[in-house]
């Protein structure tokens, strides 16, 4: 290793180890600083080449692990300590028999710049291995985790998603069986996906009793994977999904740059495929547009059926409005609820919402609604959810966007998947609000003016030249005005 690039490598570890200020009291910050070291200990550059940094891991989950805890960290160190604009790649080390070894050389998540000449390598064709070979394992009692709720009886049909509601019905009569295996559903935020997603576990249960289902968020699989990894127990997570007949995964766009744990999921997949078990995955994009996914695993995707939910038109508006006040013992004239479904421009998520409210009004206020009232409803609804841009109302348009928690967002945790929306929301607090660092710092909970002024500067440079940056500025920028 270069001797000048190791020390200020050396100096990079000490800026991070010296901002480890997550922890609340010195016991956790000791415990913090452990296991920092025990990770960076197997962790070394290797080359600086072009502006284009190497650091050579043990394996994929050493990447994918800093990746999720530490990269703002060591972003920040590398800015710090080697100026703006360097690239940050790994090589991972694969140990093969015979002492011999290779390297695979793989870009952090957002820069596509070719590797390195220096550092070029042929990546490892691993040969694939049947992780689901443990016969005798008998199935057991497996929590669906469905929601009863979000049935077919309870989905309203319309033109905006009829198709995908006939294949998902299709499915649930033959899980496994029908040409529409994976089944993708994708679509805006607050469409009915997920009620979808749902529907379909729900019918196969009720037309199958003993077909194992489980609905999954994307971030839970991830979760359960990356417990998985730390404890090296890969085999038993894949293993659990051998007991399962139709596996559901929700927002699957968020397996983005996780390569580890698409790895994972590529075997799980094929496995499911190969014996007539049934996928079902929802995506608010396109599998052509999901940035950072394994192109096997796109091209797997479209071995089925992609279909796309769309937000709902004025029929079906109008029929979600009635089914929803028909179930609470509230009947509007035609005149009234064309007036909901013409005043109310937005997905089914924001609809039920303002329905909510007109249920709630008629409740507190004991009265029948007139088409007066309601538009007295509507327009008080309107006057408080105007919007007003200041730092929780960005929070909330961000949460959204990303399809995060606020109180995720607020917290000290430095998973990227809530790091860039974090910074996303320091950034357009400050463009868009008259607040201080420092007060922006505050309502961010409570992180210092300094993190901030950092989060401002990255984001500013950052979508300068990225073009995913660019897109979520722009996005979140109209969303926040609009």
């Amino acid at each position: 290793m270069d001797q000048d690039l190791s020390l200020i490598w050396e100096k990079c570890l000490r800026f991070m180890r010296d901002n480890l200020n997550a922890a609340e009291d010195n016991d956790d910050l000791k415990k913090l600083e452990k296991s920092f070291d025990l990770l960076f200990d197997k962790v070394q550059p290797v080359s600086l080449v072009n502006h284009n940094l190497t650091l050579l891991v043990p394996s994929d989950f050493y990447k994918e692990y800093i990746e999720e805890n530490y990269l703002s960290l060591l972003s920040a160190a590398l800015r710090k300590n080697f100026g703006k604009g360097v690239k940050l790649w790994y090589s991972v080390m694969e140990n093969k028999p015979a002492g011999k070894e290779k390297q695979i050389v793989q870009n952090v998540k957002g820069n596509h710049t070719p590797a390195p000449k220096v550092q070029e390598a042929m990546p490892i064709v691993k040969n694939p291995v049947n992780a689901f070979a443990a016969p005798g394992i008998k199935k057991v009692n497996i929590e669906a985790n469905l929601i009863p709720n979000l049935s077919f009886e309870s989905f309203v049909e319309g033109e905006s998603n009829k198709f995908a509601s006939t294949v998902g019905k299709s499915i649930a009569k033959r899980p496994g069986a029908t040409a529409f295996n994976p089944l993708f559903i994708y679509g805006g935020v607050g469409v009915g996906k997920t009620h979808l997603a749902h529907a379909i576990g729900l019918e196969v249960k009720q037309n199958f009793p003993d077909k194992v289902v489980q609905y999954l968020s994307s971030e839970k699989f991830i979760q359960r994977f990356m417990s998985a990894a730390r404890a090296q127990n890969h085999t038993d997570f894949q293993n659990f999904f051998l007991m399962v007949d139709v596996l559901i995964i929700d927002d699957i766009q968020f397996l983005s740059g996780k390569a580890a744990t698409q790895d994972s999921f590529f075997h799980i997949f094929d496995y499911f495929h190969q014996n007539g078990k049934q996928v079902i995955l929802t995506s608010d994009k396109a599998p052509v547009d999901i940035q950072d996914i394994q192109e096997r695993i796109v091209s797997r995707f479209k071995w089925g059926l992609s279909t796309e939910v769309k937000s709902p038109d004025f029929d079906t508006k109008r029929k979600i409005i009635v089914d929803k006040l028909s179930r609470d013992g509230i009947v509007l004239t035609d005149e009234m609820v064309d007036f909901l479904a013409l005043e109310v421009n937005s997905n089914v998520r924001e609809l039920i919402g303002v329905i909510n409210s007109v249920i709630a009004y008629s409740t507190i206020y004991k009265s029948d609604l007139s088409l007066e009232l309601l538009k007295e409803t509507v327009s008080k609804i309107a006057s408080t959810q105007k919007k007003v841009i200041n730092i929780p109302y960005i929070q909330e348009v961000v949460c959204d966007y990303f399809g995060i928690k606020r109180e995720d967002l607020l917290s000290k945790s430095r998973k990227r998947d809530i790091a860039l929306p974090r910074q996303l929301a320091m950034y357009f607090s400050k463009e868009l609000t008259n607040a201080t660092f420092s007060k922006i710092g505050e309502e961010m909970g409570g992180k210092d003016h300094s993190t901030v002024m950092y989060a401002c500067d990255t984001i500013k440079d950052i979508s300068k030249i990225d073009k995913e940056m660019k897109k979520f500025v722009r996005e979140l920028s109209d969303r926040i005005k609009q």
